[in-house]
């Protein structure tokens, strides 16, 4: 009882000259933060909005035109067209778009499909390289490439792979991780944007989930994504600013490539890497929203966390090692700059995370054990609850799953704030590449359509300690709120700290046997 007196008096002591000051000044960044958010987030709503009502499409902002037979000229008078597709250690899903691939509709001599194996497994070598012969036989120009290393890892591929002899009679590229499925008629929907617009350097498709409704974390990711695509990426497309390329499902002008320097493996993100040089050399991107290439969601939480972490750690990285290059830059004008700076960058790829993780999960929760620091009611409620809103927007079949896409990405919000710093600060795992874990059919195989045995897991693999830090944080603010506190803010953190301690175990997401 002494000790826990004399914490009590130390508490007391420092709070008001030392901690008060402190925590007003967090509140008053947060809420500046908020606020940039909630601007960017109406603005692109607006925009939006302005899309649909306008009908502004992407063939009537482009000339668009149906690639058709010519007399004359054969086949010829259709472009060359690579098809790159790079994979490492991908049983589960390497057939699937390998087929996919090779069912383009395309005329055969005019289209070259090229598989980038860096897998390390010989016996899923051996199965690649066996499912290129059997296409080769049915008359498909498919070449299976590998190389001796593993350097640049998925930039280092595509960059290897351009070095080919046979690629130099190629005019554009379209690049598909080894999950993506396109439609046959891929091909005849982007490459026309390219043939009749030489400004545009990259066209890119949407993404489609196979596996949405697999679990509910897979539902979370769909509804942030969906935003993404539906929201931003349309943005950035039809005000002729900048988006990002997905790294996938996307066709690119080779010339556009190899004008803004090519594949570097400088971060990990070197889809996004390409498309901000190729923006500055002046080149457009178009996306087409109507165009959805099939692919497969991370369904389990450490490939989801995987995944994540280089989603943050990169754009932050890059950010630092381009925004000099950006402002210097005379080829584009101050808008584009401003845009991919501020809105692109600073805005949603490192205030969005920081925010959310530190506003309410670290400062929003002390308030209650300081009494003295208040923070505003639009701060607090008004203004989170409209970003929600617009967020969710855009994936109205899971508005009534919102409050648990609320805490689940306050939690994973931990995760996206420290790769942030770590990209920023270009500290220990900056340049970590792991590989996102693809199921595709094979969990349904194992099970057989029967009830499966609980999987074993080892213990170290499965609990997160940040996280049931966070939880045991969250938790103790909640109770002290309950006994001593006026906010009410106890529901909200008794259930965010649930949600913590659920991830800290590592209870979420789809429960596969590593045996």
């Amino acid at each position: 009882m002494e000790f826990t007196g004399q914490i009590g008096l130390i508490w007391e002591q420092t709070k008001v000259p030392l901690v008060v000051p402190v925590l007003k000044v967090m509140v008053i960044l947060c809420l500046a933060m908020s606020a940039m958010l909630f601007i960017e987030r109406v603005y692109m709503g607006i925009v939006i909005v302005f899309v649909k009502l306008f009908r502004r499409k992407p063939e009537k902002m482009y000339k668009w035109e149906l690639m058709k037979d010519d007399v004359e000229l054969g086949n010829l008078g259709y472009p060359m067209v690579l098809v790159q597709i790079p994979m490492y250690n991908e049983k589960e899903v390497y057939q699937l778009s390998i087929g996919a691939a090779c069912g383009l509709s395309w005329p055969a001599d005019r289209v070259i499909i090229q598989v980038l194996d860096d897998s390390t497994d010989p016996a899923i070598k051996t199965l690649v390289q066996v499912e290129c012969q059997r296409w080769a036989s049915k008359g498909i120009n498919i070449k299976y490439e590998i190389r001796d290393n593993r350097n640049g890892y998925k930039a280092g591929a595509l960059k290897e792979g351009m070095k080919h002899s046979y690629v130099k009679q190629c005019d554009y590229v379209a690049i598909f991780d080894a999950d993506f499925q396109p439609e046959p008629h891929f091909l005849t929907r982007t490459i026309p944007f390219l043939v009749n617009n030489p400004q545009l350097g990259l066209v890119q498709a949407r993404w489609k989930f196979v596996n949405s409704d697999e679990c509910l974390m897979t539902r979370m990711q769909e509804m942030s994504l969906d935003y993404h695509f539906i929201v931003e990426q349309e943005v950035g497309s039809s005000t002729h600013a900048f988006f990002g390329f997905n790294g996938t499902a996307g066709v690119w002008r080779i010339s556009a490539i190899n004008e803004a320097g090519g594949w570097k493996d400088r971060t990990t993100v070197e889809d996004m890497d390409l498309a901000v040089r190729a923006s500055l050399k002046g080149w457009k991107f178009v996306y087409v929203s109507d165009l959805k290439v099939k692919n497969e969601l991370p369904s389990t939480f450490n490939a989801y966390r995987n995944q994540q972490h280089r989603w943050s750690c990169g754009p932050a990285n890059l950010f630092k090692k381009m925004a000099m290059e950006i402002i210097r830059n005379k080829k584009v004008s101050l808008w584009k700059k401003f845009y991919v700076i501020y809105s692109f960058f600073f805005v949603r790829k490192i205030v969005a995370h920081i925010v959310t993780f530190v506003f309410y999960c670290v400062v929003l929760p002390a308030t209650v054990l300081v009494p003295e620091v208040e923070v505003p009611k639009w701060g607090a409620v008004y203004i989170p609850s409209i970003i929600t809103l617009l967020n969710a927007v855009g994936t109205p079949r899971s508005l009534h799953l919102v409050l648990f896409w609320i805490i689940f990405e306050n939690v994973m919000s931990l995760h996206r704030t420290k790769a942030t710093f770590i990209g920023l600060l270009e500290a220990g795992r900056v340049n970590e590449w792991v590989v996102t874990e693809k199921l595709g059919d094979g969990l349904k195989t194992k099970l057989g359509g029967k009830t499966p045995r609980k999987p074993r897991f080892r213990i170290g693999d499965r609990v997160h300690i940040l996280e049931l830090g966070v939880g045991a944080y969250l938790f103790f603010c909640g109770c002290y709120d309950l006994a001593f506190g006026k906010n009410r803010y106890f529901i909200f953190l008794f259930l965010q700290s649930i949600a913590f301690f659920i991830a800290g175990v590592g209870y979420v997401g789809t429960m596969v046997s590593t045996s």
